[in-house]
């Protein structure tokens, strides 16, 4: 028994990291999915995309709120609350919002895609500049093959323009926001449960977009049904669903891979608005899209000897 007993705790221990891992993945694919139908309601809204993005977060906030208390229901050790992080998290996503909105106005949707997708190159920029941590050699080569799929997804309908120059710009501002949230979320998860991260972060956030919207639109109320319903599937799938399932993830899986989710996003974008809209995938965009799935299984993390 002496002989069989130490390996115990160490094969126990490998069983519940599969498991973790494993859960964070299908939470990572489930966030991909459920915040790539966004760009399709936006444009069945009847408010302005500021206006829009307001809503998505208000109307999330009594789902976030019960599901916190029923996480905080069961003790996880994991219950703090408002920890710089978790601000933080708030004002990137809110500045994420704000200029992916604005950009889509100012330049092509491809152009604002595409510099959006960005996001995983600033994730590794910032982590190794402010947090010194160190990306592996497989992440690094599987984020370009992703960086090199998404180009493809968009490269057919991307344009320079001088005349898009403050969109794109704005497209790159975009980029750089959400690589910072994902940093800030996978600081914040360390200490607060992803329930408690995705509440809090959201009351930050929609107090920015409420204010950003009645300044630039003014008129944020939606005049139909179909505007309500529009509103409320992106409050319920893209940022309940999206941003809780994103949460969750990034408490069980590195957020350097855990930001290649933005190119899951970009294929399943691609299939909606083929479905929703009448958008065909070109070859060239299937191509991308195997790329991308490509660099992620190489980005994939390594269980440790």
């Amino acid at each position: 028994m002496s002989d069989t007993s130490p390996s115990l705790p160490s094969q126990t221990q490998s069983a519940h990291d599969r498991i973790e891992f494993l859960a964070g993945i299908a939470a990572l694919i489930g966030a991909a999915f459920a915040m790539s139908i966004s760009p399709s309601l936006v444009r069945f809204a009847d408010v302005g995309p500021l206006s829009s993005a307001f809503w998505r977060v208000f109307l999330a906030l009594p789902i976030l709120w019960m599901w916190m208390r029923a996480e905080e229901g069961a003790p996880t050790g994991k219950t703090r609350s408002w920890s710089l992080p978790v601000f933080l998290s708030g004002l990137f996503f809110a500045g994420d919002l704000l200029l992916w909105h604005l950009a889509i106005m100012k330049t092509t949707i491809a152009n604002a895609t595409f510099f959006a997708t960005m996001a995983p190159l600033w994730v590794v920029i910032f982590g190794w500049l402010v947090l010194r941590q160190k990306a592996e050699k497989s992440t690094l080569a599987g984020l370009g093959l992703c960086l090199v799929g998404g180009g493809a997804l968009v490269y057919q309908s991307m344009s320079l323009n001088p005349a898009h120059a403050i969109g794109d710009a704005l497209g790159i501002g975009t980029g750089v926001f959400f690589g910072l949230y994902f940093l800030a979320v996978g600081a914040a998860r360390k200490e607060t449960s992803a329930a408690r991260v995705t509440f809090e972060m959201s009351l930050v956030t929609v107090v920015i977009l409420l204010a950003a919207a009645l300044v630039i639109e003014g008129d944020i109320l939606p005049h139909t049904a179909l505007g309500w319903g529009v509103l409320f599937a992106l409050a319920f799938v893209s940022h309940a669903g999206g941003q809780g399932l994103l949460s969750i993830a990034l408490g069980r899986l590195p957020t350097i891979f855990s930001s290649l989710v933005i190119f899951i996003e970009a294929i399943a974008a691609a299939g909606f608005a083929w479905v929703l809209q009448n958008e065909p995938v070109s070859v060239t965009q299937a191509i991308g899209g195997a790329v991308i799935l490509a660099g992620i299984w190489i980005a994939r993390p390594r269980a440790k000897d």
